[in-house]
């Protein structure tokens, strides 16, 4: 017997001759695809928790977020990714109802984790160079503290599928499991409605305020330094860079998986090819690669330990430039990282 008859929805993924909604060759491609993402992503965190470490320069409270989204994400990519290859290489989802159920919530408390710790580090870098609260210094109480409540927040808002409200079931072509976007039951769809608020649009609300003030605290520091005006221009540039990339990778990597959800759920009778909703799935699930590339290799204090011990021990020429998570200005010292 098929698997995928066990699954409330499982004619999403079937032709009307019972027939898989990709060929071999494409499960096979996409099997591929999902290898090249999955493949970096698991050395890449993996390289972030090591140096971390090893190396008690990185252990600075401003740093243990980036670390948490390393494991986060690190996580994502042993439970979603590499289960993805198994699975679009077989052509299938191969482990069963109960298999989907755990993927499905593994997948979800690591990902949203992750979208939370994104949050985290904005408000981080907000309060640093902002200091909303005045001279409060940001000490490791504070970074634990966030971090904790980055897993309780996924956690709580994961494990009520569990439990009766909301439901895992296969997404995209039918080879991995999340949140049930198909369903039309008013108790699931009530469940969609309020993870989508909580766990989306609310992360990416904290994102926007937090970088927009920051961006407008380092904008008035470069106004007033004008005695420094071309050190103050490259930092707050570079910074603007980043923020910018932070944001587009955001957007670039939930907002269609956001946005397909809802209209889903918004929708139920919308049809959708499987590969469709599959683009937006692996769009989400890239994160975890673009997360360490830019929030740690383009980090001048992490790409020091982290590029020799990618290089297995050689040192790289790295050109000795201005920190792109500093400003300084008179009599103001700004730091986001």
């Amino acid at each position: 017997m098929p698997t995928s008859v066990s699954f409330q929805n499982a004619s999403l993924y079937l032709g009307p001759q019972g027939e898989p909604p990709l060929s071999r060759t494409g499960f096979t491609i996409l099997s591929i695809i999902m290898a090249l993402f999955t493949g970096p992503a698991i050395l890449l965190n993996a390289t972030v928790i090591i140096v971390s470490l090893t190396h008690k320069q990185l252990r600075q409270p401003l740093n243990y977020a980036l670390v948490n989204m390393a494991v986060a994400d690190l996580g994502t990519a042993l439970t979603g990714g590499l289960l993805a290859v198994v699975n679009n290489a077989q052509g299938h989802f191969s482990l069963g109802r109960t298999g989907c159920v755990m993927e499905g919530f593994a997948v979800s408390v690591f990902g949203i984790t992750s979208l939370c710790t994104v949050a985290l580090i904005a408000v981080e870098r907000m309060f640093v160079v902002c200091k909303p609260l005045g001279q409060i210094k940001f000490d490791r109480k504070h970074a634990i503290g966030g971090i904790t409540l980055s897993w309780l927040w996924s956690l709580t808002w994961n494990l009520p599928p569990l439990f009766g409200w909301g439901r895992y079931e296969l997404e995209g072509v039918g080879t991995s499991c999340a949140p049930d976007w198909h369903s039309r039951d008013p108790h699931n769809v009530s469940y969609l409605l309020a993870y989508f608020s909580v766990c989306f649009a609310a992360p990416f609300a904290i994102i926007l305020a937090s970088y927009s003030k920051l961006m407008w605290t380092l904008h008035q520091v470069s106004k007033m330094a004008c005695g420094e005006g071309g050190a103050v221009a490259k930092g707050e540039t570079k910074v603007a860079f980043m923020v910018v990339l932070m944001v587009l990778t955001f957007l670039i990597s939930w907002l269609p998986y956001a946005s397909l959800a809802m209209l889903v759920v918004y929708n139920p009778y919308v049809e959708i090819h499987p590969l469709v909703g599959t683009v937006p799935v692996y769009l989400a699930k890239s994160s975890t690669v673009y997360n360490p590339l830019i929030y740690i290799y383009l980090n001048k204090q992490f790409r020091k330990y982290a590029v020799p011990f990618l290089l297995c021990g050689r040192e790289l020429e790295l050109e000795d430039e201005v920190s792109e998570t500093a400003v300084e200005a008179p009599n103001n010292k700004v730091s986001p990282a």
